[in-house]
């Protein structure tokens, strides 16, 4: 069973790197749970009624601090801006790319207390896999 001990969540001050007009901020809120336990879940706040979600593997995010890391729809990888270190985020879908800067000490510290939730190569053993399996079956 799952509570909320069992779930981590942050918002964090963001920019958006807008090529020849600076960057724009706004705010993204940071979500974990046990019960996705490979993902972090990130919702966009952009000014529109519901937050633009992203889904990321928790496991790129925690490489990407340290060095490039990603591939495809999205990249991440450690910076610095104006002497303050950051998580450049780079994600592209078919609606549009994104360049973000997240505060790589704030990124981490959440990173750090979704560890502690449920520590590296122990995922699995928070994942139903009969419950998994019977609705990917349901859904065929």
């Amino acid at each position: 069973m799952i509570d909320s001990s069992d779930t981590v969540s942050a918002e964090l001050g963001l920019s958006l790197v807008v090529p020849e007009h600076g960057a724009v901020p706004l705010v993204a809120s940071l979500y974990y749970s046990a019960e996705d336990p490979y993902a972090i879940r990130m919702a966009f706040h952009v000014g529109m009624d519901e937050p633009v979600e992203w889904i990321f593997a928790r496991d790129l995010l925690a490489v990407g601090i340290e060095g490039p890391a990603g591939e495809g729809d999205v990249q991440v990888w450690p910076g610095e801006e104006h002497g303050e270190e950051v998580l450049n985020l780079a994600l592209s879908s078919p609606f549009g790319e994104a360049h973000f800067e997240a505060p790589l000490t704030a990124t981490a510290a959440f990173l750090h207390r979704t560890f502690e939730v449920i520590p590296a190569g122990r995922e699995i053993d928070f994942i139903d896999l009969d419950s998994e399996l019977d609705e990917l079956l349901w859904r065929a």
